[in-house]
């Protein structure tokens, strides 16, 4: 299974969002969002096998369809929400991919708000799926809600102490937030569900408290 690629841009198809990066002298076709193919400026730049590009994989390869299709993403994190996105029924990798033409945090946020308005901004979202897209990932958006800078957290099951100091570490050096501030977004969810145990549900109250 790829996970990583690191190598040079070969070829660049604008029209299908798909790039050629050799690597150790073998050629791999990925397909980038359309996020990931204007973060990296890829429309600004020469394929002549100068530029270097360093992508996270997601790999989708089934008997039905047992052509590899490799996705790049420039974080973790991106990656995480895709195969979270994919989670949702009729919506595919290809379709998914094509789908993420805005910020993870925006797509994450809109879920959470359930916010159909921005969701069916999605390319290839309508109004149903962007209705089944709610139904469900509501409720499991809340870490990716909080990005300020896409990067990526890792849950863990902790102690409170653990658990605390994680996730501050996770809004500071993962997610952009200065330390004062996760220190104090942390610690009042804390006091108010302090039977909170896991990451993801500290996510969850940290963002709710920040929105209500």
């Amino acid at each position: 299974m790829i996970g990583y690629l690191e190598g040079a841009l070969l070829r660049r198809d604008d029209e299908q969002g798909q790039i050629t990066l050799l690597v150790s002298q073998v050629g791999y076709e990925v397909r980038l969002p359309d996020i990931v193919w204007r973060e990296l400026g890829v429309n600004r730049m020469n394929a002549d096998g100068q530029t270097q590009l360093k992508l996270f994989i997601y790999q989708h390869q089934t008997e039905r369809s047992p052509r590899p299709l490799l996705i790049g993403f420039t974080n973790v994190i991106q990656r995480e929400f895709f195969e979270r996105f994919i989670s949702v029924p009729n919506i595919g990798p290809t379709a998914a991919a094509k789908a993420l033409n805005l910020p993870v945090r925006s797509i994450a946020r809109a879920i959470e708000e359930r916010d159909l308005g921005i969701l069916t901004k999605l390319s290839g979202i309508g109004r149903s799926k962007a209705e089944a897209i709610v139904a469900a990932l509501n409720g499991k958006m809340a870490k990716f809600a909080l990005i300020q800078d896409a990067r990526e957290p890792v849950p863990e099951v902790l102690t409170t102490d653990e658990l605390r100091e994680q996730v501050i570490e996770v809004l500071v050096s993962q997610l952009g937030y200065r330390k004062y501030e996760a220190t104090l977004m942390v610690d009042e969810s804390l006091k108010e569900k302090p039977d909170i145990q896991t990451p993801e549900e500290l996510f969850d109250e940290v963002y709710r408290r920040k929105h209500r």
